[in-house]
């Protein structure tokens, strides 16, 4: 599971920085210099929030002095038109770190949000909902840390922390069997998980001595099949053809994990707006 301690979020944060405001805030520069004041972020709609860290880093980075004081955490579940937060401080900072700030926000959230929402689907079954790749370009980390504040799990951070055996991995190995006795063999202290697309493909990953299996696009009757015949021996991990209206069928059957790339790579930005307070 994805932590906090293991992001570099300074440098996410300088990255986005740099990248919005360039060679300077040309608008802000109307503002006195020594001006002050207080905005308040608030959120048009019911959300799991998250992104914290990353929008305080945002007017760390910009002004020390900008004080925020929050009325939720990571984590937290809001109702629609709730009071995410105040700010007051330099006027120029805050002006100048509000897109950053509430695109760390409102993308982390929205991500936290659907993640909600598919695990209160499977609530009750026992089954891990997983994320995958799918994430969006430069903000694989974010995402991973924000299905988790959802109620999700993470699967492999990336292509080195685990070994997860595809469909063209197979062909190009020759069979199931192959690339999962050549993988166990070549990384005994790795996690190897193979994809199968059938059951005869199963009964020979579990052959070769799989002991995950991801269970690509099965149906319903195929799933429960699949529990049935490995009893135990494997972890199972349905995939495909999976949203929130099948979710909890596909738990049903009895499968261990469910991937979803949509929570990812579906995300819609949390609607959230920041409003100065008239003082």
């Amino acid at each position: 599971m994805i932590s906090l301690d293991a992001i570099d979020i300074p440098s996410q944060v300088r990255i986005a920085l740099e990248e919005d405001l360039g060679s300077g805030d040309r608008t802000a520069a109307l503002i006195p210099v020594d001006a002050n004041s207080r905005v308040k972020v608030i959120t048009r709609e019911d959300a799991v929030i998250c992104g914290v860290a990353w929008f305080e880093e945002v007017f760390r980075q910009l002004d020390e002095g900008i004080v925020i004081d929050w009325c939720c955490r990571d984590g937290d579940r809001v109702t629609a038109d709730s009071l995410v937060c105040e700010l007051r401080g330099n006027t120029r900072a805050l002006l100048s770190g509000e897109r950053s700030a509430l695109n760390y926000l409102q993308v982390l959230s929205g991500t936290a949000t659907l993640a909600a929402r598919y695990a209160d689907a499977v609530s009750g079954t026992g089954v891990r909902i997983l994320d995958t790749r799918k994430t969006l370009p430069g903000l694989r980390l974010q995402q991973k840390y924000a299905v988790t504040c959802g109620g999700c799990h993470n699967h492999r951070i990336g292509l080195f922390d685990a070994i997860l055996i595809k469909e063209n991995h197979i062909k190009a190995a020759g069979s199931v069997a192959a690339a999962v006795i050549k993988a166990l063999a070549m990384a005994p202290d790795i996690e190897v998980e193979v994809e199968v697309e059938s059951l005869v493909e199963l009964e020979e990953a579990l052959s070769a001595g799989a002991k995950r299996v991801l269970l690509d696009n099965f149906s319903l009757d195929q799933l429960r099949e699949a529990v049935n015949r490995v009893n135990g021996a494997a972890r199972l991990e349905a995939s495909g053809g999976v949203n929130l209206q099948t979710i909890r069928a596909i738990a049903e059957t009895g499968v261990d994990d469910i991937s979803v790339g949509a929570l990812t790579k579906d995300v819609v930005a949390l609607d959230l707006s920041m409003q100065f307070i008239d003082e």
